[in-house]
């Protein structure tokens, strides 16, 4: 596994043995203060380290500072065509500024931003995505390149503005390599990984809907998570921003890097079945992860919902502690061992609940 060099980016550390970072981007217009901090103290609730925002205009760049004032986690500045509002969020505090190649202007603009960043010891982000190619201009339409062609050209036009900022000394920065592909995606991730030692943020762009989204995502971020690849992570999602988090933190509990509330065990259902195990694990989530004191409490803790009395305990024996439903009741088990009177269904959760606050 290939390490690479560290990213400050106010009190954490990107890059290197860090932990891989959840970062999210809040939907709301950043010129509402209120709104936009409103959003990321949720997604902060939901345990985001890293938030960005767009930066549209000058009005938006000048509330940076207003936004800081009410959110505890570093927060990105997403900035496209007009350099100055690089220069502004800078002023205004912003954590890390994110660029897309060759969108801002020439090098002498990318120069300036540079120099500014450098001076603030603020970090760059180089957003590569595969629907923004500077190459995409010299075409009509869409070329029709081969996944491994896609990744080249994402991974030059990646190394090119790398270099403008390593010409200039500044080291303080990482790249991404999106598409809403994920091979392409992954394939150019990769290649990059083995030409420089700068921390990569992952994730596809434009991924999708909730379900469709995620399983893509996941397959991707596993393929790069497994290699070492990945300081920061978003998943994409056309979705409330909480749900990118909750989804990107459930990627990296599955694959062994972070831990994030409890893993939720329930069994599909099937004809034995006669409580509503959907309907318990569905409310339990979302108990447990819109409760912070809950989800700290949880978190390494594998929990049963089990829809059959017979098989239940046993299926579920490496879980920490469960039920296992019958008509209108269910059976309290600890590490696949019966334990206490049967319960009733409308106090499943509150049992749940009492046993992760012990």
């Amino acid at each position: 596994m290939k390490l690479t060099r560290e990213v400050s980016l106010g009190k954490i550390i990107l890059g290197g043995k860090n932990p891989v970072r959840v970062q999210s981007m809040c939907n709301t217009d950043t010129r509402d203060a209120a709104a936009t901090i409103a959003q990321i103290n949720a997604l902060e609730a939901a345990g985001c380290e890293i938030n960005r925002v767009a930066v549209p205009d000058m009005d938006a760049a000048k509330n940076i500072s207003k936004i800081k004032a009410g959110i505890k986690t570093p927060l990105v500045a997403d900035i496209h065509f007009d350099y100055k509002l690089a220069l502004e969020a800078v002023k205004q505090g912003v954590d890390k500024i994110r660029i897309n190649p060759g969108n801002i202007g020439g090098a002498d603009k990318v120069k300036e931003v540079v120099k500014t960043c450098a001076d603030a010891g603020v970090p760059i982000r180089i957003g590569v995505n595969a629907g923004s190619l500077k190459t995409l201009k010299e075409f009509s339409g869409r070329p029709d390149w081969s996944d491994e062609k896609w990744a080249s050209v994402m991974v030059n036009e990646a190394l090119e503005e790398a270099g403008i900022l390593e010409q200039l000394n500044f080291k303080l920065y990482l790249v991404s390599l999106k598409s809403d592909n994920l091979n392409r995606t992954a394939l150019a991730a990769e290649e990059f990984a083995k030409q420089a030692n700068v921390p990569q943020h992952i994730g596809l762009t434009e991924a999708g809907s909730f379900l469709a989204g995620t399983v893509k995502s996941a397959i991707a971020m596993n393929r790069l998570l497994s290699q070492g690849i990945g300081a920061t992570i978003r998943v994409s999602l056309t979705e409330d921003p909480k749900l990118q988090v909750r989804a990107a933190y459930e990627i990296l509990k599955a694959v062994g890097l972070r831990e994030y509330g409890p893993e939720i065990i329930s069994c599909p259902t099937c004809a034995r079945t006669q409580a509503d195990v959907a309907g318990t694990v569905k409310k339990l989530e979302e108990t447990i992860y819109s409760d912070a004191e809950l989800l700290k409490k949880s978190t390494g803790k594998k929990i049963a919902v089990m829809g059959c009395a017979v098989n239940g305990p046993g299926e579920a024996r490496d879980a920490d502690f469960g039920i296992a439903g019958g008509k209108g009741e269910g059976i309290w088990f600890e590490r696949g061992e019966m334990k206490g009177p049967k319960i009733p269904q409308d106090k499943w959760i509150d049992k749940i609940i009492n046993k992760i606050l012990e």
